[in-house]
């Protein structure tokens, strides 16, 4: 009778681990963001949801295994920046400050206009680049030059665009290395640049 009773008090709490594990496994989890490559929207040390269902989609905030992806990047490193471009897209960056997606002029209304100028360009090219000059500064992406993002890669970069160590240095995302898609809090500051920013 006692260890009925000792099973029926251990079985919920158990149950309730074991819950708890699969959805921070598979579903939803709590990271902590580490760096400046995201301000002014993400902060050193803020949290967020890292949402493992959520589609990828243009603009989207991702958090992926960086390890063999971006040189430097040790094991368990976990990178956060935002996808500007999703399979199939061509991209172009103009000295201006100004991004074409597809030909398309995009507005990227989630930093300021010195973040899409100067800082865009500081580290990559003043005069602007596109995927083809980019993929020559990559070593020709595996041999090739690329001019658009190929099949289950993700073109990514930080919003605090002088300091960020992302796709303009080393090349694409593997869409198998993204662990998910970051989601704000209500609390956070600038949440709606996280969380609702479009095409």
């Amino acid at each position: 009778m006692k260890l009925k009773k000792i099973i029926s008090w251990l079985l919920p709490i158990a149950l309730g681990i074991i819950l708890a594990i699969g959805i921070q496994t598979y579903l939803v989890s709590f990271v902590r963001v580490d760096g400046s490559s995201m301000q002014p929207n993400l902060t050193n040390n803020e949290r967020v949801f890292l949402l493992r269902k959520q589609p990828i989609k243009r603009f989207s905030v991702v958090i992926f295994d960086a390890y063999q992806v971006a040189p430097g990047a040790t094991k368990g490193s976990n990178f956060i920046k935002r996808v500007i471009a999703v399979p199939g897209d061509r991209i172009k960056y103009t000295k201006q400050g100004n991004l074409y997606i597809n030909g398309k002029l995009v507005p990227q209304k989630f930093i300021s206009k010195t973040q899409r100028t100067t800082e865009t360009l500081a580290n990559v090219a003043p005069n602007g680049f596109d995927l083809k000059t980019l993929s020559q500064q990559w070593r020709g992406y595996h041999g090739q030059r690329i001019t658009t993002v190929p099949k289950n890669q993700y073109f990514v970069m930080g919003d605090n665009r002088t300091v960020s160590y992302d796709s303009r240095s080393w090349g694409l995302v593997p869409k198998a290395k993204i662990k998910g898609v970051a989601y704000a809090p209500g609390w956070t500051d600038h949440r709606k640049q996280i969380n609702e920013a479009k095409n």
